[in-house]
């Protein structure tokens, strides 16, 4: 099948933020007491939206975040992502066969609009991306795995939700995009395909994304 559009997650997808970023969680986690190992944060909340860590927070410990935990961990996350931010290898062709072919794509990220920005401008893959093709979880109710940020993005493009396709890396994600009625391909960079149950195709270098969405790089 060819699709219309191409709807990518962020962190792990496009720019390997995902291991500095649960890092940086755990860490500051621990230090409010709730100690939170980096595989605790893989397994809790990789691909979700901060909204997500402080409700699982909250039903675990019944205790609340500071008032300041959403800024405080921002402003972590992006001094982490400058010193050590790079783009997943092979991003950059998949996005040039896109384009080369003239199928649209955009991005649908649990991360803020600020930490999205930070993170492709730090990897140097800003240029790839119109300002009307990042979604964030900023913009809707409820984030993944419900599937409001997937709907939006595919509204937002003008595409019908069953010509889409998603590339993901995460759980969250993956129940997000089938939700959604999209087709779903599953990047194990970081969690092994038995861990993402339910995609559509499963692939472990970004270079072979082109092939499974019938492109030549």
């Amino acid at each position: 099948m060819r699709y219309d559009l191409v709807i990518f997650d962020n962190d792990g997808v496009l720019v390997g933020s995902e291991p500095i970023a649960n890092r940086v969680l755990a860490e500051y986690l621990s230090e409010l007491g709730h100690a939170t190992s980096y595989d605790d944060s893989l397994r809790d909340h990789l691909g979700a939206s901060v909204h997500r860590v402080h409700d699982v927070v909250l039903e675990r410990t019944g205790e609340r975040l500071p008032a300041e935990f959403d800024e405080t961990l921002q402003a972590r996350m992006s001094a982490a992502f400058e010193r050590e931010l790079k783009p997943v290898p092979g991003v950059e062709e998949v996005l040039g066969a896109l384009t080369a072919h003239g199928i649209a794509y955009c991005l649908a990220s649990s991360g803020s609009h600020e930490r999205i920005r930070v993170g492709l401008r730090v990897a140097g893959i800003d240029d790839f991306f119109e300002e009307e093709w990042i979604c964030s979880a900023e913009d809707v109710d409820k984030g993944k795995p419900a599937p409001d940020l997937y709907l939006h993005a595919a509204e937002r493009m003008g595409v019908a939700p069953a010509r889409c396709v998603v590339v993901e890396d995460s759980p969250l994600g993956v129940r997000s995009a089938i939700a959604a009625g999209m087709d779903v391909y599953a990047f194990t960079g970081l969690l092994e395909a038995d861990r993402l149950p339910g995609a559509t195709g499963y692939f472990g270098d970004m270079r072979e994304l082109a092939g499974l969405l019938g492109l030549e790089t």
